[in-house]
């Protein structure tokens, strides 16, 4: 079967590693279903759904009940590589995902993966959710897996004061007294849902009275980095800030996060700084 690019809409991106070839220096063949494995894992990020806790929720888990890979041409070392998936089919209790993996527009591979879900506990068979089974059809669709909710902290301080607790205090180890402060109660909170309704990003924006808003306390869950969500919430602040006259944004970034805010169109200002024991760098953009 030949694929092309645009029969998929999801992609996983790779290097192929030497310690992945032979001495042909082509990749062995069982590494092409690691590399199916690991796109379906980018697959759920995709769909905003921390596996894990999603299949709790859904009172389920999925198990392979088979595998197949189809070889059309070989993969090399130091082959970049897309790797597409799909949710061909939802059935009953089951769940076909096809993949192929390019090189450029070349089709090397082709894959298929046939999941059940099931009780954990018994591992029987159970009908696939109907939230889910409208997730994966969604998804393929080209609907949007997520909604975001923009509101004072009487609404939204629950759900946002989960995630933050989940990624500062306890990823980051943020002392709890430096995490919450009393500018909560009059900032502009926005919280991004998946479609299980669960929290899953926040941020704040600080009221200002100088034209300059102020974002901070950006949080994704840990599962979920690299999808749109971060983004999402910083526009939707930006939006909230542009919408009551703004003229500039301004925030602390995270070291680690200061490519993130770049590829948005922020600029560095000033030097590096800590804050809480951890690097920052002050950013700007114009609204």
């Amino acid at each position: 079967m030949t694929l092309k690019r645009s029969d998929f809409r999801f992609f996983h991106r790779l290097r192929v590693r030497w310690a992945e070839v032979d001495m042909q220096k082509i990749v062995f063949n069982a590494h092409y279903l690691m590399y199916f494995d690991t796109a379906i894992t980018d697959y759920w990020r995709a769909l905003a759904l921390p596996y894990q806790e999603s299949m709790e929720h859904l009172g389920g888990d999925l198990y392979v009940v088979k595998a197949t890979v189809e070889f059309h041409a070989s993969a090399r070392v130091d082959d970049q590589l897309e790797v597409a998936m799909r949710c061909q089919r939802v059935g009953n209790s089951s769940l076909t995902f096809q993949g192929a993996i390019f090189r450029g527009e070349e089709h090397l591979i082709t894959g298929e993966i046939i999941y059940v879900f099931a009780d954990p506990a018994t591992q029987k068979s159970r009908p696939v959710p109907q939230v889910l089974r409208d997730t994966l059809l969604g998804f393929e669709a080209g609907e949007a897996v997520s909604h975001m909710r923009v509101g004072a902290w009487s609404e939204l301080g629950a759900d946002a004061g989960a995630i933050r607790t989940a990624v500062f205090v306890q990823e980051q180890r943020i002392p709890k007294e430096l995490e919450w402060d009393e500018a909560d109660a009059v900032a502009v909170h926005a919280v991004a849902y998946n479609r299980l309704g669960r929290p899953v990003a926040t941020g704040r924006l600080l009221p200002t009275e100088t034209g300059v808003a102020r974002i901070g306390r950006m949080a994704v869950d840990r599962t979920l980095r690299g999808s749109r969500l971060g983004r999402d919430v910083l526009f939707a602040l930006m939006d909230a800030a542009r919408a009551r006259g703004d003229a500039e944004v301004m925030l602390h970034a995270q070291q680690s996060a200061i490519g993130f805010y770049q590829r948005l169109g922020y600029q560095n200002r000033g030097e590096p700084f800590e804050e809480a024991g951890i690097p920052h760098q002050e950013m700007v953009a114009r609204l």
